[in-house]
């Protein structure tokens, strides 16, 4: 009988430091060993960045390239599944994602398609850009990159065409899962009752347009003050429970009744099945 421990820890729990010596006071708990959850995005073909692009990673910096694709950079390839995901539980589906998504905390807030998309100094640049130019992505294109990479299943990338899909693309090529929208719980209590691990969570702008989307952590989460965190990629400053500026870009951030996550909130969308079979 193989005894498995309820609650495993492991990389990017929020304890290690970003390149500006930030230090996250979040945590996330999973019920499965890193080997069993990422492993084949650890080591293996899976692990390789220079391969989530439609283009050959060796065509990335072409002049041509560069008039077609301006500061964006290449797009996203549509990954094939993990192995074994058709007898996986919707759970374990749920916690990969978050553990794909953990990986590229302290990567900044960029226009890109691909995270690790790293413009030369002669690139285009994007005028509304505030961040430094570096490898990074964007709140909607992080959202999607991470449900390829996780589960072969590519969403829209565009905030807006992410906000009302109806189904997805996936698992793998030529075939696709609906997704389900929820609408908003009644009080703020009730967030963390009626959303699930994995969601999406979408935000308005002060004009009423969804500008924003993030990833809900949900039970596996935990933080200092017992605010549920989320994870997202923004530009925007936050501070968190400890009173401490967040960086931009790719971080754990908190769910608290007086930020945007909340006030602003548009919708859900929830794209794991309860049966993935």
């Amino acid at each position: 009988m193989i005894i498995r421990l309820t609650v495993f820890l492991f990389a990017f729990v929020g304890s290690l430091l970003a390149q500006d010596g930030y230090k996250s006071p979040y945590r996330v708990k999973f019920s499965f060993p890193e080997e069993e959850l990422i492993g084949d995005l650890l080591k293996g073909p899976r692990s390789d960045w220079k391969d989530y692009a439609t283009v050959p990673h060796s065509q990335w910096h072409e002049p041509a390239n560069q008039r077609r694709w301006g500061y964006w950079g290449p797009s996203i390839k549509h990954l094939s599944p993990p192995a074994g995901l058709a007898k996986k539980t919707p759970q374990w589906s749920r916690e990969r994602v978050i553990a794909t998504a953990m990986r590229y905390i302290g990567y900044s807030y960029q226009h890109h398609h691909v995270p690790d998309w790293e413009p030369p100094a002669d690139w285009p640049r994007d005028p509304d850009q505030k961040t430094p130019v570096g490898k990074g992505v964007d709140c909607s294109n992080f959202t999607g990159f991470v449900y390829n990479l996780a589960l072969g299943i590519l969403p829209s990338t565009g905030i807006s065409q992410q906000s009302e899909m109806t189904e997805a693309a996936g698992p793998g090529a030529g075939r696709s899962v609906p997704v389900k929208r929820i609408e908003l719980p009644k009080s703020y209590e009730d967030f963390p009752k009626e959303l699930q691990t994995g969601d999406l969570l979408f935000v308005k702008s002060n004009k009423g347009n969804v500008s924003h989307v993030v990833l809900w952590v949900g039970s596996i989460g935990d933080s200092p003050d017992g605010t549920p965190p989320i994870i997202d990629s923004t530009g925007t400053g936050a501070k968190d429970s400890n009173g401490v500026t967040i960086p931009d870009g790719v971080q754990l951030r908190a769910f608290k009744r007086s930020v945007w996550y909340f006030t602003q909130a548009s919708h859900v969308l929830r794209i794991i099945p309860e049966d993935q079979k």
